[in-house]
């Protein structure tokens, strides 16, 4: 039997878990040319929550009394493709299930893992699609130049806490903001960074954009944005001229909250430059990527975390979590 977490009921504000169901359904008979796979792993991002929502967006919506959408890491158990044999490791678009039965010949479906000294989960995070979109958003939308100051909010997120180091590998002065006392102490004595700002202690746009003045004292030249919010309307107090916004994330206006910029002349008094970006429509740049963050995790230049619950019936509260601040760095499922 194969257990599934499907989509119960769209949420209206913050997830619940009354939003998703269990289901558990048979594992079909291959036919010709299928693969099984054994989920090993199961990614869990901020960004399925828009997914769960109807309307326009960049992605298709989550279709009710399906399967959730999420990428996974796992092993092949079964195979009747000539592409793929028993004992495979390989990344995909799984879903939150324990197996799944797909296609071999499918072209971009699976992933087939290099056997390496890289943890399989780390292909989920760090080396996987949220240490890409660090990578692309950093070095494709800010294009940091040595000596300037970036600003990373979520800095202790998956995505987040790349940012900064790459920043601070390429010689610039990498400024994290986090929630909570040890989430900043692990932005600056694990990953590296020169400086992270609580936010939880600056209530207000004023306050935490004088603690970002302090923190940044040449100004900011670059945001990599997570969040959104009151945080961009600070950073973007304290950026300098020519600063350069790369919007990844808008976490403050997940659950519907509404979030207008408060000062939006400074675009133009800045000349700023402030793109959004989708890291699935630059997968040309993948393999570049890939490349450089491999090394550096395989050579251990490149730190990370993991919050890891056990079991596909956790999938629901783990995910609610992210948007509560429980988890630090990456957050996963173990399917196994």
């Amino acid at each position: 039997m194969n257990k599934q977490i499907v989509l119960a009921s769209r949420p209206t504000g913050e997830p619940l878990a009354g939003n998703f169901r269990l289901v558990e359904a048979p594992l079909p008979e291959l036919a010709a040319g299928e693969v099984l796979v054994r989920h090993h792993y199961l990614s869990l991002d901020p960004y399925m929550r828009g997914r769960m929502n109807e309307g326009r967006s960049y992605a298709e919506a989550q279709r009710l009394n399906e399967v959730m959408v999420g990428a996974t890491v796992g092993e092949v158990v079964a195979s009747r493709s000539a592409h793929f044999q028993v004992g495979d490791q390989v990344v995909g678009m799984g879903g939150w299930q324990e197996y799944q039965l797909l296609d071999g010949d499918r072209r971009g479906a699976l992933r087939k893992l290099d056997r390496s000294p890289i943890p399989l989960p780390a292909y989920l995070g760090v080396v996987g699609m949220p240490g890409i979109t660090a990578w692309y958003g950093l070095l494709q939308v800010i294009a940091p130049q040595p000596g300037e100051t970036i600003v990373v909010s979520a800095a202790c997120g998956a995505v987040g806490s790349v940012v900064g180091q790459l920043a601070r590998l390429r010689g610039c002065r990498a400024v994290g903001i986090a929630g909570g006392p040890e989430k900043c102490r692990v932005v600056v004595e694990e990953f590296g960074f020169d400086a992270c700002i609580d936010y939880q202690q600056h209530p207000d746009t004023r306050s935490l954009a004088a603690a970002l003045g302090a923190a940044c004292p040449r100004g900011i030249d670059g945001d990599f944005e997570n969040v959104g919010g009151r945080i961009l309307d600070a950073v973007m107090l304290r950026c300098n001229s020519f600063a350069r916004i790369a919007l990844c994330g808008m976490i403050a206006g997940y659950n519907g909250e509404a979030i207008p910029l408060s000062a939006p002349q400074l675009i133009l008094v800045n000349r700023m430059k402030i793109e959004g970006f989708i890291v699935s429509e630059h997968m040309e740049r993948w393999p570049e990527a890939l490349h450089e963050l491999t090394r550096l995790v395989a050579e251990g230049r490149l730190k990370y975390r993991e919050s890891i619950a056990q079991g596909i019936e956790s999938a629901p509260d783990a995910f609610i979590g992210l948007f509560k601040g429980r988890n630090l760095g990456k957050q996963l499922v173990r399917l196994i």
